[in-house]
């Protein structure tokens, strides 16, 4: 099984498309997970030097995000939101679309609603939507997931456990089988390393967190395996560690205790050497 690494346009949102690409080539990724910026422009050149990409390598991923917070507690007023952003998104004909889906706080079968619109839409148009497993979303816990996984048999994952960590204050040590029934779903992984008390580490090489990034491996090792198990020819991971506020920052002067950009190379190429795919 090939594996694909993603690099994300989060932090870096202050290139313009065609610098950024040119970045994400020379550092060896495959493809790109990016939220859209409300810039007709930006999106214009974005596509058209993927187009250039894709010449001489067809495979190169776009995977696009929805991440629609209307200003408002209503779920129908939140499910139309979704439905449009969706369908615009399926206009460029990503790879697929990662979806923040739901959000914690509605009820299971508002949820559903929000679930089986998205399925629609892809249904529809032909491009396929994940679902991240986030914080807010209705994914936040993972002892909420196994009755929509049974709802829902076919439902594709993107797999973040570290919201898992940080909801559960915890590195899931007692919630193994509930691991084990959301794995088969996860399609595409984001390789950020998570704790306890946060869904970031501030560098997952720094000796004081080998236990956090020794889990997480076990957990993407997992996933991995099954993907294989299940014929996938293909698994994409995003290294996908943020900026400030996700990255842990200096009082006062706000300044990142690391360096994002550095850190997300450095763990595709850990992955890389771990993997030796």
């Amino acid at each position: 099984m090939k594996i694909r690494y993603i690099c994300p346009f989060w932090g870096q949102e202050d290139l313009s498309a065609e610098a950024f690409l040119d970045k994400v080539l020379a550092h060896g990724y495959g493809g790109i997970e990016i939220h859209l910026p409300d810039n007709a422009a930006f999106t214009k050149d974005l596509f058209s030097k993927v187009e250039e990409i894709r010449k001489y390598d067809p495979e190169f991923a776009v995977i696009l995000q929805q991440l629609e917070f209307p200003a408002s507690a209503d779920v129908s007023r939140y499910i139309l939101s979704m439905e449009n952003k969706l369908k615009y998104l399926a206009e460029f004909q990503p790879t697929f679309i990662n979806s923040h889906t739901g959000r914690d706080y509605y009820s299971f079968e508002d949820n559903c609603s929000a679930i089986e619109a998205s399925m629609q839409i892809s249904k529809e148009t032909g491009v396929n939507i994940l679902h991240e497993t986030h914080r807010g979303r209705f994914s936040f816990h993972a002892a909420a997931l196994p009755p929509y996984l049974e709802k829902y048999p076919g439902i594709e994952l993107t797999g973040d456990f570290s919201h898992f960590c940080t909801v559960s204050e915890s590195m899931l040590e007692e919630q193994e089988a509930i691991l084990e029934r959301i794995i088969p779903q996860v399609s595409y992984i984001h390789a950020r390393v998570g704790h306890a008390q946060g869904a970031q580490v501030n560098d997952p090489f720094a000796p004081e967190w080998e236990q956090e990034l020794n889990a997480f491996l076990v957990w993407w090792d997992l996933i991995l395996r099954q993907r294989m198990i299940d014929g996938a020819n293909e698994t994409l991971i995003c290294t996908e560690f943020g900026p400030a506020p996700y990255m842990p920052a200096a009082p006062y002067t706000k300044e990142p205790l690391a360096d994002q950009w550095k850190i997300n190379v450095s763990m595709k190429e850990f992955l890389q050497n771990h993997y030796r795919l």
